[in-house]
């Protein structure tokens, strides 16, 4: 993920759930990307706790994995995710699925004002 996105966007990649809460108490990214399977927590239980949380709850989440299935994608759904991707993923489609986050997240944003 990282070679695919490195060029066209700033990065800052955690490595478990507890770091990612970790992080967004200290910084709100523009978007979150995360995988479904993080170890005995998972990326569904971060979209929750995004969702939960006030400050946080219009961060643009996608899940970017390898679970495939239609109830997969309706749990990450359910949990709050924006944008759900399948791995393997191309590049040049990521990219442009993150564009379309950030320009629904700007239609939004001028919504609220």
């Amino acid at each position: 993920m990282q070679r695919a996105l490195d060029d066209a966007f700033n990065l800052q990649c955690v490595s478990s759930v507890e770091e990612a809460r970790e992080f967004l108490d200290a910084f709100i990214p523009d978007l979150l990307i995360s995988e479904v399977v993080l170890g005995q927590e998972n990326g569904l239980d971060l979209c929750r706790y995004i969702r939960d949380t006030p400050g946080m709850r219009h961060i643009p989440i996608m899940l970017l994995t390898s679970l495939s299935t239609l109830s997969d994608k309706v749990a990450g759904f359910a949990a709050g995710t924006d944008d759900y991707v399948v791995k393997p993923f191309d590049a040049h489609h990521l990219q442009a699925r993150i564009r379309l986050l950030f320009r629904i997240k700007r239609l939004e944003s001028r919504l609220h004002v």
